[in-house]
């Protein structure tokens, strides 16, 4: 279980969210909360293989296709597609040596992603939103 403390830490210190899963529908949560964080001065990377630019940013079609360096690996994908997301992001590590957090968007739960996250180094938030985590943490 994540504190707010930690969670508070992860907002701090972390400023590039790379957003798996984002949508070019305006109405869903996987694009009304990256475009909140965006607001609130977070680089936000979009990944989708149907767009190529979501809220005028470049949209990469995979995770290991992002250029730029992820702090945090956003994901609003369904809970069964959580540890192939997060092998992807373990071995992105391995190559690259970013994405410290993984963060599944609320709704999304898999404690075997959460294991393999944690068993490589990183930390793993599950079942919350940070739009609402962000909000809460910040007042």
């Amino acid at each position: 279980m994540t504190t707010p403390e930690q969670i508070r830490e992860i907002f701090k210190k972390y400023k590039t969210i790379a957003v798996y899963g984002m949508s070019k529908n305006r109405e869903k949560p996987a694009h009304t909360v990256p475009a909140y964080l965006l607001l609130q001065g977070y680089t936000v990377i979009p990944i989708n293989p149907s767009a190529e630019e979501i809220l005028n940013r470049k949209c990469y079609p995979t995770m290991k296709a992002v250029e730029e360096t992820i702090d945090i690996l956003e994901v609003f994908r369904p809970s069964d597609e959580a540890p192939d997301i997060v092998r992807e992001a373990v071995e992105r590590k391995r190559e690259r040596g970013d994405i410290a957090v993984i963060w599944l968007q609320e709704g999304i739960i898999n404690d075997v992603a959460r294991r393999l996250a944690e068993e490589a180094g990183i930390a793993f938030v599950q079942d919350r939103c940070m739009y609402k985590e962000y909000r809460r943490l910040s007042q």
